[in-house]
Formats: structure tokens, sequence, C-alpha cells
């Protein structure tokens, strides 16, 4: 039997909530709903009975059996009619109560008709409506009318069927509450449900919210890459990544490096690679998304957790217009390689006067030595020029011109320490050897020469005074390891995404009082690279680093076995 406090349409309440015997209720129009089918359902069955036992000859008395039926009849006149919404819930409760007292009359006219069975409809009807105390009450009530029924009825005796009329209509009442309640727990846990998944839903339309207009006022746009296929997930205002998808004949664009003018191989382009499944960081490409028009592009490929467990869960690709940052360093490079050209050749003359005039016999020795710091001075500038010369990208390429050849690394390295040593910079840094190993390299040893003074300089210039430099050489099969370790400030995290740019230089090297251009390490690694081999960096902030240089011990294509001086990095103490 539905409870005036459920709507059975699924219709949300359009009134205040009122408290109930413990229990929340809501007086709305479904109670009127409610209340009147109840009440039809009960006239009903009361009207087939009063047909029936007219039509079979009632022997009871008819008028007192009639009155009871206007009762019922009346009463749900009132369930009709009567705006519930308007009224205080507990009012609902006299239907039910009133239908006792007229089933009560409708009894005593013949407690032989078994009317009695009709009080089912109101105790269900108060133990599932309102609570324990429409339980109670409604229970009550009718085990009252009951018991002045069979009192007042001639003949009737007490048996088990008297008692058992009661021991029903509480089992039937008991029952309707239990169900009720859990009814109305379960409402409650749904109502408290849909609350959280609306406030989820609100935040998740926030949140997305707030992306879209994030996303929308950056100049980048982020792609999801699953399963082959390109998905934007923010705003594709710019639409950079979709232009250099492959046409529908399947002809991919010409892309070019980062030097905007070498054609970037299909396998090698953005794209290609994220689908295969790679990872990297700002890789910078040229394209031309109308004729005459080129862009420049950082792309960055980050994999999904689970792509990495090989679950096919895809990758996220960000692309960024680089196109003013990379004119820009165009024309840097430009005007440090027109301005570096035009250093040099003063200098040059500078420094070559500066020789003659020390080499006149005769010079007293005061202007000795000021001319001998100016030549230390104009070579260390003419130096300086060089670098940056070295670092342009629109240099020449002379200057890092490269004629590999077998050589003795293990010589080289020793040579640079020697100059270290016996130099005026040392700064009673030690400089250990122990560790250096017999080893082959297939590189230009003027440009090894370079790159390994450059690491011994900054080992002994960042260095705390008295510290210590080891230098550690090794071979195994087709590589050869340069080590130099010094115990001097460290770098942080920071330092060591960005140590090998142009003109870097760190923090904590900042705060020291040793000059630099922060073009030495950049060199090194281009040299080095240049050679078929690459640098690394491990550092701890405040207690030292430790860079390693990986060459080729051997021409390509030689048997790594038939290199001299083949050592073991493990004895030289190298992992």
């Amino acid at each position: 039997m539905p409870s005036p406090a459920s709507d059975p349409d699924g219709e949300q309440p359009e009134v205040s909530d009122r408290r109930v015997g413990g229990e929340v209720r809501t007086a709305d129009r479904t109670s009127a709903r409610t209340a009147a089918l109840n009440q039809l359902l009960l006239a009903a069955v009361v009207s087939v009975l009063a047909f029936l036992m007219l039509g079979n000859g009632f022997t009871g008395d008819v008028a007192l059996f009639f009155s009871g039926v206007l009762v019922v009849v009346a009463l749900t006149a009132v369930a009709i009619a009567l705006p519930w919404s308007r009224v205080p819930l507990w009012w609902t409760a006299l239907i039910p109560l009133g239908d006792i007292v007229g089933i009560a009359l409708m009894r005593m006219a013949d407690t032989t008709a078994g009317t009695a069975l009709l009080w089912t409809f109101p105790v269900l009807w108060l133990a599932s409506s309102f609570a324990l105390a429409g339980f109670v009450g409604g229970l009550g009530l009718t085990v009252g009318m009951y018991a002045i029924t069979a009192t007042l009825a001639p003949h009737q005796s007490v048996s088990f069927g008297t008692l058992l009329l009661p021991v029903v209509l509480t089992a039937i009442g008991a029952t309707s509450y239990s169900s009720a309640r859990r009814a109305a727990a379960q409402r409650r846990l749904l109502r408290r449900q849909a609350e959280i998944l609306a406030q989820a839903l609100e935040r998740s339309r926030h949140q997305e919210q707030t992306l879209s207009e994030v996303f929308d006022t950056v100049d980048f746009e982020v792609v999801r890459i699953e399963r082959g296929v390109l998905t934007t997930i923010t705003s594709d205002a710019h639409a950079h990544l979709h232009q250099l998808m492959p046409d529908r004949d399947g002809v991919a664009p010409v892309l070019y490096q980062a030097d905007g003018t070498t054609p970037l191989p299909p396998d090698e382009q953005p794209l290609a690679r994220a689908l295969r499944g790679e990872e990297f960081s700002d890789q910078r490409v040229w394209f031309e998304p109308v004729p005459g028009e080129r862009r420049a592009l950082s792309i960055t490929v980050r994999l999904l957790p689970g792509a990495v467990d090989h679950d096919d869960a895809g990758a996220v690709m960000v692309s960024r217009d680089v196109t003013a940052e990379m004119r820009a360093l165009q024309a840097r490079d430009m005007l440090v390689s027109s301005v570096s050209h035009e250093l040099r050749t003063p200098l040059t003359s500078i420094i070559g006067h500066i020789e003659l005039a020390l080499d006149e016999p005769g010079l007293p020795a005061a202007a000795a030595s000021s001319l001998e710091i100016a030549d230390r001075n104009a070579d260390r500038l003419l130096t300086l020029v060089g670098d940056v010369l070295k670092a342009s990208s629109t240099s020449d390429g002379v200057a890092l011109a490269m004629q590999p050849r077998d050589v003795d690394v293990l010589d080289i390295v020793k040579s640079s320490a020697q100059s270290f040593i016996t130099g005026e910079s040392s700064r009673n840094v030690t400089i250990d050897l122990s560790r250096a190993l017999p080893a082959r390299g297939y590189v230009d040893p003027l440009r090894l020469r370079q790159v390994v003074d450059n690491l011994v300089s900054n080992a002994i210039k960042y260095n705390r005074e008295g510290g210590r430099v080891s230098l550690v050489t090794a071979t195994r099969g087709r590589k050869t390891l340069i080590l130099v370790e010094d115990t001097g400030v460290g770098l942080d995290e920071d330092d060591l995404a960005n140590i090998f740019q142009r003109y870097y230089r760190g923090a904590a090297v900042r705060r020291t009082d040793v000059e630099g251009s922060g073009l030495g390490l950049s060199i090194s690694r281009e040299i080095i690279r240049r050679l078929g081999g690459d640098i690394f960096v491990h550092s701890t902030l405040g207690v030292g680093s430790t860079f390693t240089v990986s060459i080729p011990s051997v021409r390509p294509g030689a048997d790594a076995d038939a290199s001299v001086g083949r050592s073991d990095p493990q004895e030289a103490g190298v992992t």
C-alpha cells in the first residue's frame, strides 16, 4: 500500500518537509493522491461486500450496517475533495481512524459476516504512513473496537478464532511498519546519493569550464593520443598539430629541424615518434601552414600511466608556437656572430703589437709587467670571442671542423692535468690521476683536449679551496669513458636541466666570484656529439659534480677487440 511520504510516480515533493514520529514526511500533492487511492480501494471493497450481503439476504441490523458503509463513503469523499497540501499532515490520519470506527459499526451489525477483516486496510495505512505512532495508535484502536464489538455481540463466546484476528492484525501492522521504515531508509540513502552525485557533477562541470577557460588563454595545444587517433582536449584555436598530420592521400607535410633548413625524415617527425610510443621533450620543428609563411613548434610527448605497462593507455602531446622565440634566437646568433667577427681582427692586431713590444730590448721591467698583463687579458678576450663564434648557429663551421683519428686518450688527459697543476689557477686543488687507465679513442685530439681542458678548468674554478679533482679514463668495447669528478659547489635540479644551454650559468655558480660566459659546456657537448659521443652529468648541491664523457674507442666499422690499450672500467671504479 503506498505511503503518503512517497510518490508512486517518482515526482519530487513540492512543499516543505515535516517530521512525524521521528521520520521525515512530506505533505504535498502526493498525500492527497495517496489518501484518495487508499480510501477508494477500501470503499470499493465495502461496496462490493454490501452488495453481496444484501443480495444474499442480510440477517443483521441493516441500519447499523449502512451507517458504517456511509462513514466509509463519506471519508472517501473527504479524501478526494480535501486539499491536503494546505492542511497539516496529521489530518490524513483521521481518515483511517474514521474507517476503523465505520468498520466497527458494520461488525456490530453482524459479527458473523467477517467484516472485521476490513480493519486490515486502515491498520496497513496507519502503520506504513505514520511510523510507530500510527502503528501503535491504529492497532490499539482496532483491537479496542474489536473487543467492544465482541462484548456487545449476543451469544459471543471467546474461542481461538476470536483471538486470531488481533494477532493477525498485529503481524500485518508490524510487517507494514518495518517495510515502511526500510523503504524510508532507502529513500533517504538514495536522496543522499543523488545529492552527492549532483555535487560531483556540478564540480566536474565547473572544473571542465575552468580548464577550458584556462587553456583558451594560453598559446599551446594539448591533444590525447589513443590507439593511433588524436583527440583534442583543449580549445583547438591554434590547431597546430592537425596541420602536421598526413593529408587524405597519406602525404605527410614537409617538416624541418630546429635549424629551419634540414628536412626532418618522416620517421623522426613528432607524430610518428609519438605513435610509436616514444616520450620526448621540446622537439622543435619548422613547417609551412600556408605557402610563404613558416612557423616553429616546440612539441613534448608524455606517456600516460598504463602506456608504460603496454596497456595502450596512450599519451599526451603538447605543442607550443615558438616562432617568435626561434627568430629572436636566430637574430641574436647573427648579431653575436657579426660582432665577434668584427672584434677578432682588432684583437689579433692588439696581441701581435703587444708581443712585438715585449720583444723590444731594454724594455723597463714595469712596462714589461704591464704589457704581460695586457697580453694575458687580450688572449682571454680572444678566447671568449672564439667561444662565442663557436656557439653561434650562424658560424661558418670552420671552427668546429673535425679530423678524428686513433689517439691515446690517457696522454691527452695527463697533458691537460699537467697544464693545470703547474698553472696559476690551480687554487691548491689536488688533481688525482690514480684511476686514469690506458684508453684509446677515435677522436680529434685537439677538440678532445679542448673539452677536457674546459671540464678540468670548471672543476677547479668551482671547487673549494684545497679540494680535489679526480680524472678517470677507461675503455670497454666501442666506448671510452672520461670522468671528471670534483668536490665543488655542485648543481641543483634546475641547473642539471639547463647546464648545457648556451649562456646559462647555474645559481650555485653565480653565487661564486668566478667569471664565465656560460658557453664552455655547450661547446664541449657540441664537440663530443660531433665526434659520435655525448656528455652526461651527475651532481649533488654542496657536494660536487661528475661529468662523464663518452667517445668512440675505435673507428666506425673497426673491430673493437683490435683497439690498443683496452681497459676495464670497473678496474678504474667506473660503473
